[in-house]
């Protein structure tokens, strides 16, 4: 009798996983929980180069102000500045000298400061089929977020975080049709990003918000990381069957660090405040893990979501044997034996 229980709750929680396994969530764990490990061999073709791409990623041959002549080559990347700010609070004073700063390096080009109803607007707009998603978000980043890709979409342009001084013109870059800059070790930042309008890449970052859309680990670095971040647009760049049109700004091979937006850190490109706010008490524990490689801390994090999914599975067949326990000890049969 025990055996044969045994095998039945064993056949449960066998089944219980392997729906798991097969279930959207399942999938996306997996897609987000190996980007760190294949990154490397996914965005081989895609690292600008100079063999490949005739250019220089030290930017030392390219004025600060403005590109040398010998640049002019076609531009898939209209030459438009986009900055986001969301919450309806006042520019932070460096926030503005940064802007000003861009803007001083961008003459000519067309620029937009994108606040909360002009956002709104154009989600509604543009987007309708996404505004419960919009809506829906917990965190005011993943909103800034989104609306990165959205305005990348339609109208193109580049998207820089406020934080950011600019150092030189990004006049250089306008010749591809996509251009993010390397994080380390894995993934691209999204402080940063040249897009011409409608790219299929980009509108897949969009299409895959719902989706994405989670509390992961209900923790909320995680759950902005995974659901519109660097690490989510990342996740997606990996599925991409054909990335000829995508490039990967990093250093020279002995310089990968090059253009890495982290922290107060200064590149041929810009000098980054490092003020994000956003950032709640759980990314202590992830700049702690820095230290011991990206790759070993997704080894923990997906320990710590299977463990944690094998032990909700373990104590719902748990409770549905002692339900079952129950209902035998209550039965007819028995109470007529206690009776008799």
């Amino acid at each position: 009798m025990c055996s044969s229980q045994a095998r039945l709750l064993l056949l449960i929680l066998l089944a219980s996983l392997l729906l798991f396994l097969t279930s959207p969530l399942a999938v996306q764990l997996l897609l987000l929980l190996q980007m760190p490990f294949i990154w490397q061999k996914s965005a081989a073709d895609s690292i600008l180069a100079h063999d490949r791409d005739g250019f220089d990623v030290t930017f030392r041959t390219y004025g600060s102000d403005h590109p040398p002549a010998v640049l002019q080559l076609p531009s898939p990347i209209p030459a438009t500045l986009h900055h986001v700010h969301l919450g309806g609070t006042e520019l932070r004073p460096e926030w503005l000298t940064a802007r000003e700063e861009c803007l001083r390096l961008h003459p000519g080009w067309e620029t937009h400061l994108w606040n909360d109803t002009a956002a709104n607007r154009f989600v509604q707009e543009r987007f309708p089929d996404l505004q419960d998603t919009w809506n829906s978000y917990p965190y005011l980043v993943q909103r800034v977020d989104a609306l990165r890709y959205m305005i990348l979409y339609i109208h193109g342009g580049v998207i820089l975080d406020l934080d950011l001084v600019c150092k030189r013109s990004l006049e250089p870059l306008r010749r591809f049709d996509f251009v993010a800059p390397a994080a380390y070790p894995a993934g691209f930042s999204i402080g940063m990003l040249l897009s011409r309008p409608n790219h299929s890449f980009v509108r897949d970052l969009i299409d895959h918000l719902p989706c994405f859309n989670r509390r992961w680990l209900l923790l909320p670095y995680i759950t902005v990381m995974f659901s519109t971040g660097c690490h989510y647009a990342s996740t997606i760049y990996t599925t991409q069957p054909n990335r000829t049109s995508l490039r990967i700004l990093s250093g020279p091979p002995d310089q990968p660090k090059m253009h890495m937006l982290n922290g107060f850190v200064d590149t041929p490109l810009f000098r980054h405040l490092g003020t994000s706010s956003w950032h709640a008490s759980d990314a202590l524990f992830v700049r702690m893990m820095e230290g011991v490689g990206e790759r070993i801390l997704y080894c923990i994090l997906s320990a710590a979501i299977v463990g944690g999914c094998l032990a909700i599975l373990w104590s719902v067949v748990a409770r549905r044997r002692a339900i079952t326990v129950e209902t035998s000890m209550l039965s007819p049969s028995k109470i007529s034996e206690k009776v008799v």
